[in-house]
């Protein structure tokens, strides 16, 4: 375990991920020969491994000050890599979402809604700017309040939207109600990291 740990992080880690979600992403869309319900395949698949990575980045710290372990110390000096590969796995799902757009237009539409693009939209513009900032020379640029409160507010943000994209859909799909409890438990445990350790609130907490 340890190897595995030392070999698989930073960049390393950033690539594999990237290309193991490009490559199952292809795989899937393949079964059904690039179809539109292959696409809408990869749309559904890259939403959940989106939320598995980002629930790995947004629990990080709060995992590593409850439980400080091998795994724990891990993923916290990797949740920049986790983030940025959430963030790859999210360019995917976009790619697929304009795939699908343009196979079928009328399906996209019956798909989608006015609320949806302009929520969505700021979610891409949130995701984009915490990428950029996840860089040491453009976190120093913005200095580290600015950083903070990005980084910060970007994740709950991000946090919300999960619980409102994959949350619309229980009644329909009772299924869904399982990827809530995942977001559940993050937040649970970031909220009680916080209290136990009241004055990393503003400095370890995003």
């Amino acid at each position: 375990m340890p190897r595995r740990q030392s070999w698989l992080e930073g960049r390393r880690l950033l690539a594999v991920l990237t290309l193991s979600l490009i490559a199952l992403s292809l795989s899937i869309a393949s079964m059904r020969q690039f179809d539109v319900d292959g696409i809408r395949m990869v749309i559904r698949f890259t939403a959940r491994s989106s939320l598995l990575l980002f629930c790995l980045a947004f629990s990080a710290a709060a995992l590593a000050r409850l439980w400080p372990n091998p795994w724990t110390r891990w993923q916290r000096r990797n949740r920049r890599y986790l983030g940025l590969s959430f963030a790859a796995s999210h360019v995917i799902h976009a790619i697929a979402i304009v795939v699908f757009a343009k196979m079928d237009p009328a399906g996209f539409a019956q798909a989608t809604s006015p609320a949806s693009y302009i929520f969505g939209g700021i979610g891409y513009l949130v995701i984009i700017a915490m990428s950029a900032t996840s860089l040491d020379r453009t976190a120093a640029l913005i200095g580290p309040r600015a950083w903070r409160a990005l980084h910060l507010a970007g994740g709950y943000y991000l946090w919300l939207q999960f619980m409102v994209s994959f949350g619309k859909r229980v009644p329909a799909t009772p299924v869904y109600a399982a990827f809530l409890i995942p977001l559940l438990a993050v937040m649970a445990l970031r909220m009680i990291a916080m209290a136990a350790h009241p004055r990393a609130r503003t400095a370890k907490a995003s």
